[in-house]
């Protein structure tokens, strides 16, 4: 079988899993989980293999032509290079283990059959755009992962959460793919063609006419897609959904596609220095601030959430100064040890038995109960924190490598403010990242919060998946820099000496700051009693909000607990500390310049529709009325009244007509 066929079923044996799961779910339950786990396994298998034959060679480059479009031709074409084959990869192997995860994780759910369904459409859609040659095929798949997700995000409808983040992060993605959509329509009209080899060619021929306007409007949908600033205010809502989507979304599929479109068509980007230095300053925002709200947050969940923001924030910071090797590098080990640290807490979260208990101030004596999560989670947190030898070490060491060489001259692919931005701003979240990864270990496993009831060993399919993906998080890094160079275009991915040093010595400060103010706080905390201060079981959602805000609060479940005193990001951060917790106040900054207006208006218009078009309407229809009314006691069904009425007529005519022939 040819490896153009083989790329071909890559993505499509999830979409036949998918659909047959939704066919047989409720006819033949039986065969819900082989549906679920075998299709994704096998599309996992054929990655592998199609990147074998691949090798970081030549290009597997085949297309076929659609229907006639006119000017511009759509196709179904394949573009299969070092990136795409490891990138698929990294998606078969995460979602594989997500649907064997869930199987144990969701194993009582009863929504199970169209959860697993929507995962694997979710995968297919995910390889569509790692795979396609073809922009328009590729935004197909774009927008297949946006559905895919509003309906796993609101996989628990019955709750209010998760029914609004579902809807918020289809609007906001939605609000990034308006304008990508034009910057894609625009790059084709100036390329001739959607195919993304003839694009590059253009580009490398300087034929494109607006660069900058396209290059933004791509970025538009980038920030949305991977939840970059100013659009990544959906995804730590987007936790409202199961965990194993959680792990997916933000390992291998949705968010990474932002960062991967990009690195297929950097030159694009490169052909506009000012879209390189928006994409710096975006990328150096999203690190710095997203890694000072993970400090603040107390639900494990959220903290994860913006420690991948700032994750992704390092990938299109390595994208800024021109080094996509850098970038897909941090984008497949991130993805390991990601979805590594999403899973342990699932398996966190189902040893409570709640999800109410993902707050990190509630938790107390995890350790012993759940010793798989501990130790995987322990490695995860290491290779976030980029502590050497782990993969997150090399990966994020060959961002900060390449930032220096734009910073310092040595090459000329980018501004040097760019570089220097992401430099300044990789040190700073470096810091920041150990900061909170050390904070989430303390807090989760040697809390001091209420012990939850024990519901037993976890399934041994959520425990096995989790040591799987200890592996690549421990250990990839070591010799993924020297292989993958010959996969990405022989950009040298060695970490220097000086960010090594530099990098690794703050993530070590951040790391021994925060545990020395944990030590400091827990002293005192055992004079503090943990407990709920306003707890409102009719369910005035506002006044709980209200009151936590005052107090600092965390709210879980319609109740405000007291801040735990142990907490050692409220002693780091200070008074910014609860302007971090809720994310800098830019919900209420959207909601009051976007939100309100546009409620505003919709409300304006249904007064004019009810109270002046109506209004009209009804006058119209009254005079018709009245006159049907008229008439109808006209009838009064006798006879004599009949022709009564009948005989006057005839005089008043016969009347008339003697009068108008007189007057003749």
């Amino acid at each position: 079988m040819t490896t153009t066929t083989l790329a071909v079923l890559v993505p499509l044996l999830p979409f036949l899993g998918a659909a047959a799961g939704l066919l047989l779910g409720r006819t033949a339950p039986g065969f819900v989980r082989p549906l679920a786990v075998l299709p994704t396994f096998a599309s996992l298998v054929l990655a592998a293999v199609v990147a074998v034959r691949q090798g970081g060679d030549q290009a597997v480059n085949a297309a076929t032509g659609l229907t006639p479009t006119g000017s511009v031709p759509i196709e179904l074409a394949l573009y299969v290079d070092g990136f795409a084959a490891l990138v698929a990869v990294l998606v078969g192997v995460v979602a594989t283990c997500v649907q064997i995860y869930s199987t144990g994780y969701l194993r009582e759910d009863p929504r199970y059959p169209s959860y697993a369904a929507l995962v694997s459409l979710f995968t297919s859609a995910m390889l569509l755009v790692v795979y396609s040659g073809d922009l328009m095929v590729l935004l197909v798949g774009w927008e297949i992962m946006g559905i895919c997700s509003y309906f796993l995000v609101g996989h628990y409808w019955e709750t209010p959460e998760a029914r609004a983040a579902s809807i918020k992060a289809f609007l906001v993605t939605k609000l990034g793919d308006v304008p990508f959509l034009i910057g894609l329509f625009a790059l084709a009209t100036d390329a001739g063609s959607f195919r993304i080899t003839k694009v590059l060619d253009t580009v490398a021929s300087g034929g494109l006419d607006h660069p900058t306007l396209i290059a933004l409007l791509l970025l538009a949908g980038v920030a949305g897609k991977s939840a970059q600033f100013p659009l990544h205010t959906w995804l730590p809502d987007a936790m409202a959904g199961p965990t194993p989507v959680s792990a997916l979304i933000h390992a291998a599929t949705m968010v990474a596609a932002g960062v991967y479109f990009i690195a297929r068509l950097l030159p694009v980007f490169e052909a506009s220095r000012a879209a390189m230095i928006v994409l710096a300053v975006m990328a150096a925002v999203t690190m710095a601030g997203s890694a000072l709200a993970a400090l603040a947050q107390d639900d494990i969940k959220r903290v994860l959430a913006y420690s991948t923001i700032g994750q992704l924030g390092y990938m299109t910071g390595a994208l800024a100064v021109a080094d996509r090797g850098a970038a897909v590098f941090h984008l497949l080990s991130h993805g390991a040890f990601k979805a590594l640290l999403f899973l342990a807490a699932g398996v966190i979260i189902h040893a409570a038995g709640t999800n109410s208990l993902a707050a990190m101030s509630r938790m107390s004596h995890l350790r012993d109960r759940v010793p798989d999560a501990y130790w995987t989670m322990t490695v995860a947190l290491l290779a976030l924190a980029a502590i050497p030898p782990f993969s997150g070490f090399f990966s994020k060491e060959s961002v900060l490598g390449a930032a220096e060489h734009v910073a310092t001259g040595s090459t000329e692919h980018a501004p040097g403010a760019a570089g220097w931005l992401v430099l300044l701003a990789g040190l700073l979240t470096a810091l920041l990242t150990a900061a909170y990864a050390m904070r989430l270990w303390l807090l989760a496993f040697r809390g001091r919060g209420a012990e939850a009831p024990d519901h037993g060993r976890q399934p041994l399919t959520m425990t096995v998946v989790l040591w799987v993906l200890a592996a690549p998080s421990l250990a990839v890094g070591a010799f993924a820099y020297r292989v993958l160079p010959d996969w990405f275009d022989g950009d040298d991915l060695t970490p220097t000496l000086t960010t090594s040093v530099v990098g690794t010595g703050v993530a070590l400060v951040g790391g021994i700051v925060t545990y020395a103010a944990w030590r400091h706080t827990t002293s005192l905390a055992a004079r503090v009693p943990l407990g709920a201060v306003a707890a409102h079981p009719e369910g005035d959602a506002a006044q709980v909000e209200a009151e936590a805000i005052a107090s600092h609060a965390p709210v879980y479940g319609g109740v405000a607990y007291a801040p735990d005193p142990a907490d050692p990001g409220r002693l780091l951060l200070g008074p910014l500390h609860r302007h971090a917790a809720v994310g800098f106040h830019l919900d209420a900054v959207y909601r009051a310049l976007f939100v309100r207006p546009v409620q505003g208006g919709a409300s304006l218009v249904r007064f004019l529709d009810r109270e002046v078009v109506d209004t009209y309407v009804r006058g119209a229809g009254a005079l018709p009325r009245w006159l049907g009314i008229a008439v109808r006691r006209a009838q009064t069904g006798n006879v004599q009244t009949y022709v009564s009425a009948l005989l006057a007529g005839t005089v008043v005519l016969a009347v008339a007509a003697v009068l108008v022939a007189t007057g003749a």
